[in-house]
């Protein structure tokens, strides 16, 4: 039987002091997380782990978390704000202590078993105008079949540029640039906002090598319809980094002109066929059905083609384009007047110096 060999734990001598915050809203993958921390920090723990629970009882008590041994002296758990992770984690930094680095994990991963040596590899000796430090997120898929709707969203993590699933920050430069944006109240684009305003600032960005894993999102049919609540948050960014935020931060385009052109083909379909115009109707019910089946087999053919897999298509399909274009609404009229968070009036600890540092995005934008 053959063995894979077990990778040699490399701690480093200098391991820098570190806490970990973790924003919840109570799903069951958070005890899985926690127990994943436990294990892969035994020989480099953190000083402090914060959980933040977002949905406290109607008394504001937070619900009793059977946490592991290893984490017991060492965790607290506080009501969090319910306003959205960006404010959940603020709310953890703030309890972070006088740690070195703050390192968010989000409560549906799974730190890798030596996710503790790894960490202090990637931490230790960072030249001071590095300001954050990246995991590699791995999404594990199911072998033997085409990989689902969902499976295939989760997936696009690990290739994003910028994500808090699992971050370290300096807490210096989180506070030089005011933390995170508490009005990105969805767990979407927050992180790439923050991305942008440590760059602008004069930060550099690093990609570590710890791995983590993030297994694919468990929500239901509905939930894509859900996650169309981020095109507002993309009215934000626009509004708060210009029209080339995605260029920056590495976001692809997504579909939400032509999702914005089947709505309207739809809306219209509807009023013609309510004032009488029936050819006209007919021609914007064609393209309403023609756009909807073209965005339904976008997400077909990819996926493993079940009936269930295929009847959920076909249904979300045809609600996503409207309940996108409300957003993308919703966020023009919301985040009208937003302007973007000012700077901290006390000098950056740590400006990063002239020259790029190796290894960084900043070195990979100049």
């Amino acid at each position: 039987m053959n063995t894979a060999p077990v990778p040699e734990r490399r701690l480093h001598p200098a391991a820098p002091r570190y806490a970990v915050v973790v924003p919840t809203v109570g799903r069951p993958s958070l005890q899985s997380c926690l127990t994943a921390l436990a294990l892969a920090t035994e020989d480099v723990p953190p000083a402090r782990v914060v959980v933040v629970h977002d949905r406290p009882g109607a008394d504001g008590a937070v619900p009793e978390l059977p946490l592991p041994d290893a984490l017991r002296g060492i965790t607290t758990v506080v009501a969090g704000p319910a306003r959205g992770p960006a404010a959940a984690r603020n709310t953890g930094a703030r309890l972070a202590g006088d740690a070195e680095w703050i390192v968010f994990l989000d409560d549906d991963v799974v730190p890798s078993p030596y996710w503790g040596a790894e960490l202090a590899q990637d931490l230790a000796g960072r030249p001071d105008g590095v300001a954050a430090v990246a995991a590699r997120i791995d999404v594990p898929l199911s072998e033997g079949r085409r990989p689902t709707d969902a499976e295939r969203n989760t997936a696009a993590l690990a290739t994003a540029r910028w994500i808090t699933a699992d971050m370290a920050v300096r807490p210096a430069a989180l506070r030089r640039v005011g933390g995170f944006d508490e009005r990105f109240r969805h767990a979407f684009r927050e992180d790439a906002d923050l991305a942008l305003r440590l760059l602008e600032d004069g930060w550099s960005l690093a990609q570590g090598s710890r791995r983590t894993a993030h297994p694919p999102r468990q929500g239901g049919r509905w939930l894509p319809v859900r996650q169309q609540s981020g095109n507002g948050d993309d009215v934000l960014m626009r509004r708060l980094h210009g029209p080339d935020w995605r260029d920056r931060a590495g976001a692809p385009a997504g579909r939400l002109p032509r999702h914005r052109a089947i709505t309207v083909a739809g809306l219209a379909a509807l009023g013609c066929a309510l004032t009488g115009r029936h050819r006209a109707a007919a021609l914007c019910g064609a393209l309403w059905c023609a756009g909807t089946a073209e965005f339904t087999l976008a997400r077909v053919l990819p996926g493993p083609r079940t009936r269930t897999e295929v009847l959920d298509m076909v249904l979300t399909s045809a609600v996503i384009p409207p309940a996108a274009t409300w957003h993308w609404l919703r966020g023009l009229v919301a985040h009208r007047a937003a302007r973007p968070l000012p700077p901290s009036p006390a000098p950056a600890a740590a400006a990063p110096a002239a020259a790029p540092v190796p290894g960084t995005w900043r070195e990979a934008r100049t």
